[in-house]
Parts: structure tokens; sequence; C-alpha cells
């Protein structure tokens, strides 16, 4: 329940760069060890407390958290603190320069069908998680001790030069992503993006920064698909804040469909100019910018809700599952192409993932999807799972009760991509059944129906 007892805050960082050799997720099928630290990975940690009530949310410059990683960060955290598991966020960026915690590409971490001596094609890296749920729990705890009470100023601003809807429709109907820059092919854009820059700064009683969200939208892929590590620009964005003071949190959107590339524009053609450092100074012009108009909001009531959606998985065709047996009867190896053995071709990877599925759903063919909600004044934060597309985050903003709204995506655990209705119809590699696209076409809807009723709820309980 909300409480309007004065605001605590505490933050805190730690550092979770891998070790060279640990393999960086955010690709199929590839060998990518870390052979290079461009720039340092970090958890951001930010600790809430109201009337003995505790909440806490975790940012991180990974790629991903598999459910049962996420699960047990949760409680260790949760342990620390002396709070419950569900007042506990887990938020990754989604860097596709920086690692996986877990397995991204088995709903069962115990799936035999990748073989032993190539264990990078599950997507993870066993040596790096339990360092990294260590660092993640100090960072937490550290965060805790700091507690001392706060103020609350919000803001938000528009960007619309960085990040843009990737899907297209296709002049025969179909949709693509990411096409060749200004294909004759392209007939439009097929959605939205969300261009809002959102600040909430808590400020201690003595006018030092504590903590600052920072929310924005868009895929962070400036490190795919190399051997490089990088923070790409939620890190970056997130170290040029942090001149300014206080612990920054990036809050990443609803990126499934939305990326820095504008295929539409002939000057576009590598992205943002400046890459990943580039994109950071625009958002930190933009962000200047809000903080020089912050409103100050009330610090109370502070509370949290949380549900699970019970979502069908989408039902494999038999001839789906029929055809990648007889791919890896016919494969029972994986189908590498490069006499190295770092490349595997995407359509035996997806047959595993098919077969992973299809197991899945014969034992329990439901997913728990997680959904949060914390309250902070005025302001709202919603925590989704997996790689829902843009429209949701729109269509929850609009509709939210309170008077700024962020929404992270890649919360809690891993659920795919999440679709529009009308994106299965026009296809994509987004909508291919697997473990990266397993629900039903009217997920996405039922998603934003739940997220809202938490928060109408929440904002009705003061």
């Amino acid at each position: 329940m909300p409480t309007t007892s004065p605001l605590l805050a505490g933050a805190a960082s730690a550092d979770i760069t891998p070790d060279h050799g640990i393999q960086l997720a955010g690709d199929i099928g590839r060998y990518r060890p870390t052979e290079e630290i461009r720039e340092r990975l970090y958890v951001n940690a930010l600790v809430l407390e109201a009337g003995g009530q505790r909440c806490c949310l975790l940012s991180l410059d990974l790629l991903s958290a598999t459910n049962w990683l996420a699960d047990e960060l949760r409680r260790q955290v949760a342990a620390r603190l002396g709070i419950a598991p569900e007042a506990v966020a887990l938020h990754v960026t989604q860097n596709h320069a920086a690692p996986s915690l877990g397995h991204l590409f088995l709903i069962d971490h115990e799936h035999t069908l990748f073989p032993a001596e190539y264990p990078w094609l599950m997507g993870g890296d066993d040596r790096y998680d339990p360092v990294c749920v260590a660092r993640c729990v100090a960072a937490a705890a550290e965060a805790a001790g700091r507690l001392a009470p706060v103020t609350v100023a919000a803001g938000r601003g528009i960007d619309g030069r960085l990040a843009h809807n990737r899907r297209f429709v296709m002049r025969d109907g179909t949709a693509r992503a990411h096409p060749p820059t200004c294909a004759p092919e392209i007939l439009h854009r097929e959605g939205p993006a969300d261009p809002e820059v959102g600040v909430v700064a808590l400020t201690g009683l003595d006018g030092a920064p504590v903590a600052t969200l920072l929310h924005y939208t868009c895929h962070p892929i400036f490190g795919y698909p190399f051997r490089y590590i990088i923070g790409d620009w939620p890190g970056a964005w997130a170290a040029l804040a942090r001149a300014g003071g206080g612990v920054p949190l990036v809050i990443n959107g609803c990126c499934g469909n939305v990326a820095p590339p504008d295929h539409q524009n002939p000057d576009h053609l590598n992205g943002v100019p400046g890459g990943h450092l580039g994109m950071a100074e625009k958002l930190m012009e933009t962000t200047a910018g809000i903080q020089e108009r912050l409103e100050a909001t009330p610090s109370a009531p502070l509370g949290w809700a949380r549900t699970r959606l019970r979502l069908p998985l989408r039902q494999l065709a038999p001839e789906v599952v029929a055809e990648a047996r007889r791919l890896l009867d016919a494969n029972p190896t994986p189908m590498f192409l490069d006499e190295e053995r770092t490349r595997v071709d995407w359509d035996w990877v997806y047959a595993v993932g098919v077969l992973d599925l299809h197991a899945r759903a014969t034992r329990d063919p439901g997913f728990d999807y997680e959904i949060q909600a914390f309250r902070i004044g005025d302001v709202a934060l919603v925590t989704l799972m997996g790689e829902p597309f843009v429209e949701a985050q729109l269509r929850i903003k609009l509709e939210s009760p309170a008077r700024y709204t962020l929404v992270a995506h890649f919360c809690n655990g891993y659920a795919g991509y999440i679709p529009t209705e009308r994106a299965f119809a026009r296809g994509g590699y987004e909508t291919r059944t697997s473990n990266g696209s397993k629900f039903q076409p009217d997920a996405l809807e039922r998603i934003a129906d739940t997220a809202l009723e938490l928060l109408n709820g929440l904002f009705a309980a003061a």
C-alpha cells in the first residue's frame, strides 16, 4: 500500500565489467569473446523507503537477464534489504556490446540440445553470472546504507533525432526490419517511435543530487556484432549525467521495434552521427534543457504493485516442429558457416529453440508474465518483461493516471519480442515463432491493459 511518510532514497553503483574471454550476447549463433574493454559496465541501484517500506530499482548495462537468474538476483537483493522480491525491479538496458545474465536462447536452462563444447551458442556465459549477481547485491546494500530524505522533481522533453521505428512495410505487403537505406521497395514505416526524454531527479535536503532517472527508448546496438565492450548510448548518457553528481539510472523503454538508423534518410547511412557517444551527447543536450525547467513534485505517496499475467504460448504447428526435428536429425552438430567454427546458421539455432519451446509448451502451455508499477508521488514507473513493441508504451503513457510515466522494458527476466497484432500479419523476424517470439498476437494489448489496471489501482489508493 502507498505510504505518505517522508521519502528516503539512497543510490550506489558497482562495476560489472566482465573479464576478457567472457561471451558477449546480442547475436545469434556467433562466438563473441570479450577481446577489448573500451568502456566499463555498471549496475546502478536506487533504494526508496517511506513509512518503513522499501523498494529497490537496479539498472544494468547488460543485454538481458534470463528468468531464473533474474529471480535469484532479486531474491538475494530482497534478503539483503529485508524486503519482498516483488519490491525489487531488475532492468537491463539491452546493451548489445555486453554479456547476458544466463542463457538467452533457452527457456529451460538445463536444456541439452546445444553441444557442451560450444556453450556460447546458448547466449550466455556461466563464468560471469555469479560475479555479476554478487556485485549487484553489494550495490543494492550500499544504496540502502545511504538512505536519507530527498525531494523529487521531474520533467520531459522531446528529441526525435535519435530513434526511429525500424520496421517498414514493403511494396509486397510484408514488413522488414532494417531494410537497405532508401530501398525502392520501402512503402512506409510501419509504426511510431517514442521521442520523449524523461528526467526524474532525487535531491538531498542539502541540495546534493542523490539519483536521476533518465528515460529514453531505443535499441542499443552500436556495439553489435563486435568483440569489444561499450556501455552503448545508455552507458555513455549515464557517464555524462554522472558528472553532475548523484547516480544516474537509465530506463530504456519498449524498443522492440525502435532503433537508431533512419532507413528513409540518405544522410543517415550509419545511424546517429558520432555513434553511441554522439547519441549520448545529443540526449544530454536535451537533458540539460529539461533540468533547467524541472517541476517539483510530491515525493509521497510511495507505493508499488505487482501482478503476473498468464499468457498462453503460441501454438507451434506440427509441421514446424517436424521440420525442426528433420533439420537437427540431418545436422546433429551445429551448422557452422566458417572454418574457425565461430558462426552458426541461424536456422540451426532457431530449430533448437523451436524444440525447446515445444517441450516447454507441452509441460505448461502458459507463461507467467510479470508486470510491476511503482509510484513516487506524481511519478509512475512501469516494468515490463521482454521486448514489447513501442505501441504499448505509448498507450500506457497516454492513459496513465500519473503526471509523469516511465516505462521500462527487459525487466525481471526474458520474454522475447511482443509485437502488435498487425505486425503478425506482415511477418518479420520479430514474429517468427521461437523462444524469442512465443506469445499469441493479442499479448501486447493484454499487457498494456494489465499495466494500466495496476497504475489506476496504485494511484487511486492514496
